[in-house]
């Protein structure tokens, strides 16, 4: 049987990561695989969470199972921390929420969700985006549809063709939204800009599906919530994914939420039942671990403030790699200043493939033919070389 099967070309990032470890040069330079580093190049494990796994270590007494749902506390201080502490959605308990393994773990549930509920439904998806929401969502069974966004040559976002694109959706159609630091491109919608697509979902009734992995990283902690709140506050359905790979360090553990706003009480007890349906249908019961230290964490007020005060350090850090590049490449003449205006751990270099590959081949600085680069990756002692290399290229 399992003869039939052709082997699959090596994913394009994962492939990435593979090629740079080979790589001999010492002057080499990864900027492929989305996680944050520090200045040695380490992805450390922040000290608010270091300080929840002792006092879990302290306190857990049992590994049985925990409630379908996810932990309680956990799904608690993770909806106040995206929606607000008196957001009227869980005043009225209107939100429907699982813990899931991870923010791909939440996307995939809310698209069987979808399919559930609407079989033949359309979901928008911005171009580009991140490369797994499309195996991730059409997996499930949805036809998916791309919106216009980002423009290279402008280095931005042509917000008017994305409305004039999202013009031709039908009601309870979903648009996939990034709630910010935009992967792969770093270019966020303005305020007023997220006004105008609930105006626009309002007259169209399209469903929003925000993918919210990366709050704290663009602006803070409540103004990367600005578009999610919004939208969920005047709209009857919203779905949200969000992870806490990138904010709270926990990229092995797998900790994401899957989450509806629903019209009223009744229909939200329906589909937590489903929800939960669909998540026992594909993994049975949740993990626990990942979900425990955010729960100790965001119900801690010393640990929530450190872990605040950690997250803001790193998301400075990121905005002071950018400046870096930015002024490093001026220096030797090629404007790159919209990185500066990007948010965020991704940037897209707006440079083609073919000086990708020659950077790659050349110089031994990896990242994805796109353009994009993971900004944690830079640091102090390689960025003279990376500006260098750059340059040479251009």
């Amino acid at each position: 049987m399992l003869e039939v099967l052709e082997q699959l070309p090596a994913d394009p990032i994962l492939g990435l990561s593979t090629a740079y470890k080979a790589d001999t040069n010492p002057k080499k330079v990864d900027l492929g695989v989305g996680v944050y580093k520090d200045e040695q190049g380490r992805t450390p494990i922040m000290s608010a969470v270091a300080k929840a796994q002792n006092i879990l270590l302290a306190n857990e007494d049992s590994k049985t199972y925990i409630t379908p749902q996810g932990v309680p506390g956990y799904i608690e201080g993770m909806l106040k921390l995206l929606l607000g502490q008196e957001h009227k959605t869980l005043i009225d308990d209107r939100v429907a929420a699982v813990q899931a393994p991870g923010g791909c773990g939440a996307l995939r549930i809310l698209a069987e969700l979808i399919k559930r509920a609407k079989g033949d439904t359309t979901v928008w998806v911005s171009d580009p985006t991140w490369a797994n929401h499309i195996p991730l969502i059409g997996s499930a069974g949805l036809e998916i549809k791309t919106y216009t966004y980002f423009d290279k040559e402008l280095a931005g976002i042509r917000f008017d063709d994305m409305l004039q694109s999202l013009q031709q959706s039908k009601k309870n159609d979903v648009v996939l939204l990034h709630g910010c630091c935009h992967n792969p491109t770093g270019a966020d919608l303005t305020k007023e800009q997220w006004h105008q697509v609930l105006e626009l979902a309002k007259e169209k009734q399209f469903i929003p599906f925000i993918d919210i992995a990366y709050q704290g990283f663009g602006d803070g902690m409540d103004e990367d919530a600005y578009g999610l709140r919004l939208l969920t506050e005047n709209l009857p359905e919203v779905l949200v994914a969000a992870s806490c790979s990138k904010n709270f360090g926990l990229y092995r553990e797998r900790v994401g939420l899957a989450a509806m706003i629903t019209p009223d009480q009744k229909i939200r007890d329906a589909v937590q039942t489903q929800i939960q349906s669909v998540a026992r249908g594909i993994y049975s019961m949740p993990p626990s671990y990942g979900g425990a230290l955010v729960d100790i964490i965001l119900n801690s007020d010393d640990l929530k403030q450190q872990w605040l005060a950690e997250v803001t350090e790193m998301r400075e850090r990121m905005h002071t790699l950018r400046q870096m590049l930015a002024d490093k490449l001026k220096a030797k003449g090629h404007d790159f200043d919209f990185i500066t205006r990007q948010k965020g751990m991704f940037t897209y270099l707006c440079i083609t493939p073919e000086q990708v590959q020659q950077l790659r081949n050349e110089y031994s600085i990896y990242f994805v033919d796109s353009s994009r680069i993971n900004v944690a990756g830079i640091s102090k002692s390689n960025v003279d070389y990376l500006a260098d290399s750059i340059a040479a290229v251009l």
